[in-house]
C-alpha cells in the first residue's frame, strides 16, 4: 500500500514538473520574441501574403504587389539607425547576385528623401527602391513594425523567409 501511495506522489510530481516545465519554456519563447525582433516580430511572418500596395519607385514607375514576383527579396531600412548600417551593406551585395536581377529585390528606405538619398543611391544599382514614410501603405502591406527588416517572398506574394541568410546564394536579420 505504501509503495502505491509514494508511486502515485512520485507520478503527480513528475507531472506538475512537466506542466511547470512547458509553462516556462513558453515565457522563454515569448521573452526571446520580443527581445529579438529580427526572428519575426519585426515584420510579417513567414506564410502570411503581403497586403496590397501602390508605392512609386525612384525611377519613377508605379508598384504594386502583383508586380513582385516569386523569390523577390525585399529590405526595409531607415537613415540614422545602426542595425541598419551594419545590415545595409550585406544586403546590397546578396541583391548584386540575386538570380532574378534587380527586378528581383525591393528596397524601401524610409525617411525624407532628403537623408535617404545616400541609401538611395547605394541601393539603386542593385533593386527598385522606394523611398517611404513611417505609415505608409507598402510598411503597412509588409507589416513592419523594425528595422531593418527583411524577407523573400514565394508565390502569391506569400513570405516564406525572414532575414538575409535564406536569400544568400553560397547559404540556403533590428531597431525599434
Amino acid at each position: 500500500m505504501l509503495t502505491q501511495v509514494l508511486l502515485f506522489a512520485g507520478t503527480l510530481l513528475l507531472a506538475l514538473n512537466l506542466v511547470l516545465t512547458y509553462g516556462a519554456l513558453r515565457r522563454l519563447r515569448e521573452h526571446d520574441r520580443l527581445l529579438n525582433p529580427e526572428q519575426g516580430a519585426a515584420m510579417n511572418g513567414v506564410g502570411e501574403t503581403v497586403a496590397e500596395f501602390t508605392a512609386t519607385t525612384t525611377d519613377g514607375p508605379a508598384l504594386t504587389r502583383s508586380g513582385l514576383g516569386s523569390g523577390t527579396l525585399a529590405g526595409f531600412f531607415t537613415p540614422g539607425c545602426e542595425p541598419c548600417r551594419e545590415k545595409l551593406p550585406e544586403f546590397v551585395r546578396v541583391a548584386a547576385v540575386h538570380s532574378a536581377g534587380r527586378d528581383g529585390v525591393l528596397a524601401v528606405v524610409v525617411g525624407d528623401p532628403e537623408s535617404a538619398a545616400a541609401d538611395v543611391r547605394l541601393l539603386e544599382p542593385v533593386a527598385r527602391v522606394v523611398v517611404a514614410s513611417r505609415g505608409d501603405e507598402i510598411l503597412t502591406a509588409f507589416g513592419v513594425q523594425a528595422f531593418p527588416s527583411i524577407c523573400t517572398l514565394g508565390d502569391h506574394s506569400r513570405i516564406v523567409a525572414l532575414g538575409l541568410a535564406a536569400s544568400e546564394p553560397t547559404l540556403t536579420g533590428g531597431s525599434r
